[in-house]
């Protein structure tokens, strides 16, 4: 299903065991363009500490209720790697959580997923996680970027702004991010469109801007989405036929079906 994140924030977050907090926020990897952890807010409970959730171990977002089960228990998640909150996720902390959880590392394979295509409780055989990256590489992982920092950049088309982020659309079987909302307000009055981050040439991020491979006119003529849009496959396919643009679907078949079985 896809989900607003806009509309995840805010949402309980149901351990094994009872409420652990609610989402804060989601950290993305701008490589794969895919949501690596839940930024959780624990309250009192874990006072001073990043609490982030792999989606490895996020059952489903349940929109009815607003909450989304957690297949943690309250004392693993206290006895994973610490992180201060105002400190940036670092490939070693990854290692040493995705160590603790015994899952495989999503950097260590061909995949979005490292060994597979989505996210899973339970590694598939032979994944591992990496050896260690160079001295270098261990102060910051560069890659990861807070979906709310994100959010306002300017959207450069290939003749012209269009307009900035409002929102990203994220599908909570393969926690990729499938769209960012585009506000054209500045130049097309209460127009907004979805842009997928496969049309995306490169992102400016001292510049907070975002470039992409598509044309002021086409974005003009694109489907209009609305808070009221049901952003079902046959708006997708209108979408990407509108862009002359092949689905993400077509690729993922497959996949997409094998995850929700198994979820």
């Amino acid at each position: 299903m896809l989900h607003k994140t806009k509309n995840l924030i805010g949402y309980s977050l149901d351990s094994l065991d009872g409420e652990m907090g609610r989402v804060k926020d989601f950290y993305f990897d701008d490589q794969h363009w895919t949501i690596r952890y839940l930024v959780a807010d624990t309250g009192t409970w874990l006072r001073g500490r990043a609490v982030l959730i792999s989606p490895h171990a996020l059952v489903a977002a349940i929109k009815d209720e607003e909450h989304i089960a957690v297949d943690l228990s309250k004392r693993q998640i206290e006895e994973g790697p610490s992180i201060a909150t105002d400190k940036p996720v670092s490939r070693q902390f990854e290692m040493d959580y995705y160590r603790h959880y015994g899952w495989g590392a999503y950097w260590g394979g061909p995949f979005a997923w490292g060994a597979q295509p989505f996210p899973t409780t339970v590694p598939p055989e032979g994944a591992m996680t990496p050896p260690h990256p160079p001295q270098e590489e261990k102060d910051w992982d560069s890659h990861l970027r807070s979906v709310k920092h994100v959010i306002g950049y300017h959207i450069q088309a290939t003749d012209d702004e269009i307009g900035h982020v409002e929102d990203f659309v994220i599908d909570d079987v393969t926690w990729a991010i499938r769209y960012l909302i585009v506000d054209t307000r500045n130049w097309l009055p209460g127009k907004k469109v979805l842009v997928s981050p496969q049309w995306i040439d490169k992102v400016s991020w001292s510049d907070s801007k975002v470039f992409v491979n598509i044309t002021r006119d086409a974005v003009k003529q694109a489907p209009e989405y609305t808070g009221d849009t049901v952003m079902n496959r046959e708006y997708e396919a209108r979408l990407h036929e509108h862009y002359d643009r092949e689905g993400y679907w077509t690729s993922e078949p497959e996949v997409t079906e094998q995850a929700r079985a198994r979820k």
